[in-house]
């Protein structure tokens, strides 16, 4: 049995290892408690390559690499403690805007939930582009007054968006005054008898336009002989369509996230600044891994895929390895849409929106609103196994009216029949 004093407990569970972070590793409370028996599949990206051990002595070493890579990440968080009479506003914003400076980072870290690169760009960018230049940035954090940031609120609600229309009621306005409150709520909690001065003030709320989603009628004419001319594309559609990934994860999905026998897709990663040449692999949105159906057309087009480009470290990847972006899922997108003969009739449909159009066509069958959000990402994991459970059939049933169609395509059908899927290899 292991001794209390020990920094922390390894034992063995099967074929594999379970760890326990003790107090006495040096790390805080709150953070021992958020590594309790946990697998070593939980070490952080970052540390993959120390997730399966294959010794005890070898398992030990890898905890004592977790505890200092903790350790570090905790001090890279807090490296510039706060003193309340002397901080500027805008020098308190302005770390928020750095991962290497903003006192989110190690809190984050040491919950195994990395701070996301584009969150801090968007951060930088409403500092740089709304923030820096404000009177408000110039005072003292330690004497800001509720007046202060009506003031503040007030001259930003005044500003022109690029279309020339007022800030005010805005998207922009109310994402850059919630930064603003988070940034002082976070002050807060470093100096509780510091009054923040925007606690008694309302927080405004934006009604966006909802996304439009195709119903099942035209998601089915996507995979009609014609429109998705390449493997790569009826496996991507089938991804999003049918399985519900976003295009950040559909990118990032890995051979080993694939459970064929179940079957079920783990959804546990996505592409940090997708659109950047810099990106790198991070959790997914909510950084919560979630579990996605895994439907036959899918399975199928990707063994096909395989069999064209082989297998590589990313499931969507070109026979050099190299994993489709984002323009080229928009790009095609655009063309399935016009292959298939949709109209849209001023409707916004876009990728994302055939995460809209699974969520439509399940609750159009009666799937409860609750697993909807699972399957999405939208909320914790406890309900996932019943949500699968429900939605299954009816995600199989679409897939089965797509693969039914696509046999009568290649054994040759009547005209009157309907097309649903054909493509060619290219």
């Amino acid at each position: 049995m292991a001794r209390i004093g020990e920094p922390y407990i390894v034992n063995k569970r099967g074929k594999s290892f379970q760890f326990t972070l003790n107090s006495t590793c040096g790390l805080p409370q709150r953070v021992c408690a958020e590594w309790q028996r946990k697998g070593f599949k939980a070490f952080p990206d970052e540390l993959s390559i120390y997730r399966n051990p294959q010794t005890k002595p070898e398992a030990k070493a890898n905890v004592r690499t977790l505890i200092a890579f903790l350790q570090k990440k905790q001090d890279e968080g807090s490296d510039m403690r706060v003193v309340s009479e002397d901080i500027t506003v805008g020098a308190w914003i302005e770390k928020f805007t750095k991962i290497e400076t903003s006192p989110r980072t190690g809190i984050n870290a040491t919950r195994n939930r990395p701070y996301s690169p584009n969150t801090v760009d968007t951060y930088r960018s409403y500092f740089v582009n709304h923030i820096q230049n404000d009177p408000f940035c110039l005072l003292k954090m330690a004497e800001t007054e509720e007046e202060d940031a009506l003031e503040f609120g007030t001259r930003l609600s005044l500003k022109k968006l690029e279309s020339g229309e007022p800030m005010c009621g805005s998207r922009t306005y109310v994402a850059i005054i919630v930064f603003i409150r988070m940034v002082f709520e976070s002050y807060k909690s470093k100096n509780r008898k510091w009054v923040n001065p925007f606690e008694y003030i309302a927080k405004p709320s934006y009604t966006g336009k909802i996304r439009d989603a195709l119903p099942e009628d035209e998601t089915l004419k996507l995979f009609m002989p014609g429109v998705l001319e390449r493997t790569m594309e009826l496996a991507v559609c089938a991804a999003i369509f049918l399985s519900g990934l976003r295009r950040s994860e559909v990118s990032a999905l890995k051979p080993e996230d694939l459970d064929w026998h179940t079957p079920k897709i783990t959804v546990s990663r996505a592409w940090q600044n997708f659109n950047k040449s810099r990106r790198v692999l991070g959790p997914p949105k909510g950084k919560k891994e979630r579990i996605a159906p895994f439907d036959p057309v899918l399975q199928d087009a990707i063994k096909k895929l395989w069999e064209e480009n082989g297998k590589h470290e990313f499931v969507f990847s070109w026979k050099n390895g190299e994993v489709i972006g984002p323009s080229w899922i928009i790009f095609n997108f655009k063309r399935w849409l016009k292959r298939a003969g949709i109209e849209l009739n001023g409707r916004k449909i876009v990728p994302h929106s055939a995460r809209h159009s699974l969520a439509s066509i399940l609750e159009d069958r009666g799937v409860s609103l609750r697993y909807i959000q699972d399957l999405l990402g939208h909320s914790d994991l406890k309900t996932t196994k019943i949500y699968l459970h429900s939605t299954e059939k009816t995600i199989r049933d679409i897939g089965q009216k797509i693969k039914e169609a696509r046999e009568k395509a290649q054994t040759g059908q009547k005209e009157d029949e309907p097309n649903i899927v054909g493509f060619k290899v290219c």
